[in-house]
């Protein structure tokens, strides 16, 4: 892929441009599901799927800061579960972060920057 085509930087580090672009990234990849945190686990959009940090890995997240409000901050986890689901979830970086869900993430053992 060239610059163009790709929301990926090719640097030591690399960023996605935009968190819309490192979502449909992330999509295309395959990370199609939509996780949300509620009641201490991750669930699916239908609810159907219950997972608790022992049930995930994250094999690479994101983070992002906004482009006119350097305090605009937020983090894209790539997620995949013990029964072959891969998704996303996001959430504050910082201040504003979801105290309860970073709380759930650093209990994850299975955590990896790409």
């Amino acid at each position: 892929m060239t610059p163009k085509d790709s929301p990926q930087r090719k640097d030591s580090t690399q960023k996605m441009v935009t968190l819309s672009e490192a979502i449909n990234h992330a999509v295309s990849e395959g990370f199609t599901e939509d996780f949300q945190f509620s009641s201490g686990v991750l669930t699916t959009t239908d609810h159907k799927g219950r997972y608790t940090p022992n049930d995930i890995t994250i094999p690479n997240f994101y983070r992002f800061e906004g482009y006119s409000d350097p305090q605009d901050n937020s983090i894209l986890y790539l997620i995949e579960t013990s029964d072959g689901k891969k998704g996303t979830l996001v959430d504050a970086y910082g201040a504003y972060s979801d105290a309860k869900l970073s709380a759930f993430i650093k209990t994850v053992e299975d955590i990896h920057k790409k």
